[in-house]
């Protein structure tokens, strides 16, 4: 157990899966450390000022107050240290995640939509480009609303949980349906609010294969806490295959599809 990583592994993190993920735990272990720090300093200080002040040893009240300038000292450094943390971790992170989005076509893009209370998974087909979507279009069998006259999407589908292929770089294109959720995807140390009517983008690099859950971060309704969805990072190989499963095979006459599941896919 390395001691710089110890409170994160005594606080039991999710499981790290991200390319970028490391340098986010990094910069919570020292905000943990800055933060333990301050816990056992300023509780040490509390207890001296109970004694060092107590009715008996000062029977009469000072109203001069401190005339030192220790506290000051402390304050300022962890203003520096907090400083040190937001500059040097958290605004080149963010700089990196809202700007330097991955090209090319070997990056894996899907549109997340959410809804009360699941989410829908939209998948360009081999072309890589989506179809157009109309909210006037939404239907039973077809949730997102696809525009089937559009040969951008003949080769769409859409799915129940979010599946990645290891070893490329993603990019998840975020809305919702209805009222604000979040998309949060713990094993990525990534996660985007969804908000209806805009659309938000979040990329990352997904470096190990497993399936894990995924949960709204916003307060979406009564059925919140049932909002857990599936993500699943695939072998490129088993992810080949899984998308070649699921794209449809294009007719003159196609019909909208419904909403593919990973029980109709095992």
């Amino acid at each position: 157990m390395q001691i710089l990583g110890l409170i994160n592994e005594l606080i039991g993190l999710p499981e790290l899966a991200s390319e970028h993920g490391s340098m986010v735990d990094h910069m919570l272990e020292m905000v943990h450390w800055l933060i333990t720090v301050l816990l056992i300093g300023w509780s040490a200080f509390f207890v001296f000022c109970l004694w060092r002040f107590r009715q008996k040893r000062n029977p009469k009240a000072s109203y001069v107050g401190v005339r030192g300038h220790a506290s000051t000292h402390v304050e300022i450094g962890v203003v520096v240290v907090e400083a040190i943390l937001l500059l040097g971790f958290a605004f080149p992170l963010w700089a990196v995640r809202s700007s330097e989005f991955p090209t090319g076509d070997d990056v894996v893009r899907v549109r997340a939509v959410g809804e009360q209370f699941k989410w829908t998974m939209h998948y360009p087909g081999p072309d890589g480009t989506f179809g157009m979507t109309k909210p006037e279009l939404i239907s039973g069998q077809n949730p997102l609303g696809r525009d089937l006259e559009d040969p951008n999407g003949k080769d769409d589908f859409v799915f129940t949980e979010l599946v990645l292929a290891k070893d490329r770089e993603c990019i998840v294109t975020i809305t919702s349906k209805d009222v604000i959720h979040n998309l949060s995807l713990h094993p990525m140390r990534i996660g985007q609010d969804a908000i209806p009517g805009t659309i938000a983008d979040i990329w990352f690099k997904p470096i190990k294969t497993g399936r894990w859950e995924t949960v709204c971060g916003q307060l979406c309704g009564a059925g919140h806490s049932g909002m857990v969805g599936y993500m699943e990072v695939m072998s490129q190989e088993d992810y080949d295959a899984w998308f070649k499963e699921n794209t449809p095979a294009l007719t003159e006459d196609k019909e909208p599809e419904g909403v593919a599941t990973a029980k109709e896919n095992s």
